[in-house]
């Protein structure tokens, strides 16, 4: 065997993003041991700048030592107690992903279904709600990444409270990309990925839970199911100052990453972090649709950080990803379950969404396409994304 060594890639797909060189450098530095008592302290910084991340006074929040679906899972297997009904929003791969966690929690999934590239319809959701009264939650996606669509987690949170049930957010594409209010929209549990917008390396997957879920978790009639996610007992590695005790050797030069992560949020600013990414949106989507492009969804609940692009007819879609790849080194990705084949989504994630990123893929995706025999005016989409950026 001889060391690897990877190609440099611009990564513009639905994630991992790109991953700045201050983080990298963050995670080559010596390896502490997981309980030193200065790893310890590094710990508890990690706590708070997600807390102002989630934007949250959570005590329970922490990185999971695993990805965004750990962080899912760890969401599902302490909320959902067996026989529990749960309201499960399904509009995009993501939505199944919590039906089936919440049927191997031991619960009992009612499904509210939306069409792909579209948000629920809160009478929908209310529907479901008043049809089940024994519903204990309601679990929703706020970014759902297979097809760029934003839901409105606040009106979704205030409807869940209505009907006295509890809210656990998939927010694994949405956190540092759009506002998220844990506790203004009075969300109780939720998930993300360090890979996404934070722009750190795949692996970790920040959670929150608030008072709420706590306490239902403490009231569970059966075990989690899982060991290595019972919040019981990794808490006991998180939780306190100088007094934690053995749960798991934990990721700690990922977590060094994660913790240079925050810290470069800290010092953007998150509000500027989210301007960012609205600003380079709009650069890239006047650019791409220029092009000849258009948006699988509608502009009004479309995320900056996640653009689906519908294929045009008789261009193969395939052929192109792999031309950017080969050609210019821009992974951009592809569609998936019904709209596998049909679109691209492009992401626009932490340190990816830059003004010289939205150049490089106007650029690069006008070449690709007329490689394909399909005419577009690449000059003039690059002059339409700077007219955004100039302003």
């Amino acid at each position: 065997m001889k060391s690897f060594i990877p190609p440099k890639r611009t990564l513009m797909g639905p994630g991992p993003s790109d991953v700045s060189d201050r983080i990298l450098e963050a995670m080559a530095r010596p390896t502490l041991g997981h309980l030193d008592p200065d790893f310890q302290r590094m710990m508890e910084e990690v706590k708070e700048g997600l807390k102002a991340l989630f934007r949250t006074e959570n005590k329970l929040t922490f990185p999971v030592s695993a990805p965004g679906s750990a962080g899912m899972e760890t969401c599902f297997a302490n909320l959902v107690d067996e026989g529990d009904t749960v309201v499960v929003i399904r509009n995009g791969v993501f939505g199944e992903r919590m039906r089936e966690n919440v049927v191997r929690a031991g619960g009992n999934a009612v499904m509210v279904d939306a069409e792909w590239g579209t948000t629920p319809k809160l009478e929908d959701v209310e529907a479901a709600l008043e049809a089940n009264p024994d519903a204990k939650i309601l679990a929703f996606v706020h970014a759902e990444t297979s097809t760029g669509v934003w839901a409105d987690a606040e009106a979704l949170a205030e409807l869940a409270r209505k009907y006295d049930c509890l809210t656990i957010m998939d927010a694994v594409t949405s956190l540092g990309g759009i506002p998220v209010e844990i506790d203004g929209w009075q969300i109780d549990a939720v998930y993300s990925g360090s890979q996404k917008c934070l722009s750190c390396t795949p692996g970790l997957s920040p959670v929150s839970f608030s008072d709420k879920a706590i306490k239902k978790v403490k009231a569970r009639k059966t075990p989690v199911r899982s060991w290595f996610l019972d919040l019981s007992l990794v808490m006991s590695y998180w939780d306190g100052e100088g007094g934690r005790s053995y749960h798991h050797t934990a990721p700690v030069n990922a977590l060094y990453g994660l913790h240079e992560a925050l810290v470069m949020v800290s010092e953007e600013g998150l509000e500027n972090v989210w301007v960012r990414h609205a600003v380079m949106h709009e650069a890239l989507a006047a650019g791409l649709e220029k092009l000849g492009l258009k948006f699988l969804v509608d502009e009004e609940i479309r995320l900056p950080q996640l653009n689906a692009m519908v294929v045009p007819d008789g261009v193969d879609e395939a052929s192109v990803r792999a031309y950017l790849l080969e050609k210019h080194n821009l992974e951009i990705g592809a569609g998936l379950g019904p709209m596998a084949g049909k679109v691209w989504r492009i992401g626009l994630m932490g340190s990816s969404a830059s003004e010289e990123n939205v150049e490089l893929c106007i650029t690069a995706i006008a070449d690709a396409l007329k490689a394909h025999q399909y005419p577009v005016d690449g000059i003039a989409a690059l002059e339409a994304a700077r007219v955004v950026l100039d302003e």
